[in-house]
């Protein structure tokens, strides 16, 4: 099937129309004509590969790496950087246009990271293929790196250029130790977090079965990657654990220093974390009291901090509000809650005489505000809302639903958090009407 490509959308996908039929197609650029060949097909939508680019668009360039297109990792290494903005802004606004009916005329706030080298956590799958017998042993060979596009089958990789550089070494003395069978066969994950530095790494080791004394694994895997601080070893069920180590690192944000442990979440760019708590602390403003839900390990609050008398941070997840509790003591205004959204701003609903915020800044999973929250959210009017988003279609659904509330949307960020791959992550300023 013969197509022309007439743009690209959320997913990292090309959009095209022929012989009535809406396909999508991977690794290609608008105004591209491509040869394709069908792969999946649904009720609404058909979905093909490129076999061949027959009209190539003048923006494509070579990939950096040479697993691109079959690691499941980037979807864009086959466009400009600069491009590769231009396609995410577009993609921002016709997304909050056709799902939001929001049509925002201002500009959107690019915020650009550095293409490469950006990443501080990564994850790496592990398999272990026997391929016979040697004498009365099996010859075992492991190999490692991430999921093929659209699958959950290994792509082995010996390059990965969006890692930061001290990241990558870690990950090559992983795979040297691997290949050498100085790693046990039960490992089948492994998730690495490096400090601000890039010096000192949380692993978090996944195993087929966690073995009564876990000793030699963590021994092996510290030998593997000595810069290691502490490492977490678990099965897959996650019914067992075991720590060999302090259980956190200190990641630092400008001024700021934060515990994060082996299970938090934390942003994955390093270089424009510090940018992104700088922007949404800026557009919260200042004033008396500032609820910051969704608050993981307390990025935003210790900002909001600095410009509100108090701070209210809610997290939900147990081991993220274990480090928000540590990191928020050490500021005396910020008040840590280990509870959901939707219960928090109940429970401060139902106490009289309280005031409430200033500001509320909401940063929830990719799946967007629950229904409760949203209208508790609501229900309490903040004058400003800040909606720190990781989905588009999830932002426009719950923007759509503010504004049809007295809020009207004054200003937009775009944070390329993730360059080489479709991700959008935005934020949003809303005012409520007078």
């Amino acid at each position: 099937m013969r197509v022309k490509i007439e743009k690209l959308v959320y997913g990292g996908e090309g959009l095209a129309h022929e012989n009535g039929e809406t396909l999508f197609v991977p690794f290609v650029l608008p105004d591209e004509e491509v040869e394709v060949q069908v792969t999946e097909r649904k009720k609404k939508f058909v979905r093909g590969d490129a076999q061949q680019i027959i009209t190539a668009s003048a923006d494509r360039i070579q990939p950096r790496c040479p697993h691109f297109g079959a690691c499941g990792g980037c979807d864009y290494q086959h466009i400009p950087y600069e491009v590769q903005l231009r396609i995410k802004e577009q993609i921002l606004r016709e997304t909050l246009r056709r799902l939001g009916r929001i049509d925002w005329p201002g500009p959107i706030t690019i915020h650009a990271s550095p293409p490469w080298e950006y990443r501080n956590r990564a994850q790496w799958k592990i398999q272990t293929i026997v391929s016979g017998r040697s004498g009365n042993e099996r010859a075992e060979t492991a190999r490692i790196g991430y999921f093929r596009a659209r699958s959950n089958a290994l792509c082995p990789v010996e390059l990965c250029p969006i890692l930061a550089p001290d990241l990558f070494a870690a990950f090559e003395s992983l795979r040297r130790a691997l290949q050498q069978g100085k790693v046990s066969p039960l490992v089948r994950e492994v998730e690495a977090f490096a400090d601000t530095d890039g010096k000192a790494l949380l692993l978090n080791v996944t195993c087929a079965s966690l073995p009564r004394s876990s000793d030699s694994i963590a021994q092996e895997i510290s030998a593997a990657a000595p810069s290691a601080r502490s490492i977490l070893l678990r099965d897959i069920p996650g019914e067992r654990m075991a720590l060999h180590g302090p259980g956190s690192l200190t990641y630092t944000v400008g001024r700021n220093s934060f515990q994060v442990g082996h299970l938090s979440f934390f942003q994955v760019n390093r270089f424009l974390v510090e940018e992104m708590a700088f922007a949404v602390a800026a557009s919260a403003g200042s004033g008396e009291l500032a609820f910051d839900l969704y608050a993981g390990v307390g990025l935003f609050a210790v900002s909001l901090a600095q410009r509100f008398s108090r701070v209210e941070a809610v997290e939900a997840d147990p081991a993220s509000a274990r480090d928000l509790e540590r990191n928020a003591s050490v500021h005396g205004n910020i008040r840590a809650h280990n509870d959901s959204a939707e219960s928090f701003l109940s429970a401060r609903k139902r106490k009289r005489d309280v005031a409430g915020p200033d500001v509320i800044v909401v940063d929830p999973p990719r799946a967007g505000l629950e229904e409760g929250a949203l209208r508790q959210i609501i229900a309490i009017r903040p004058q400003r809302i800040l909606y720190v988003s990781c989905d588009p279609s999830t932002l426009a659904r719950d923007l759509a639903k503010l504004c049809s509330q007295a809020y009207t949307l004054r200003g937009l960020h775009l944070f390329d958090m993730f360059p080489q791959t479709y991700h959008i992550e935005s934020f949003a300023r809303l005012e409520r009407a007078p």
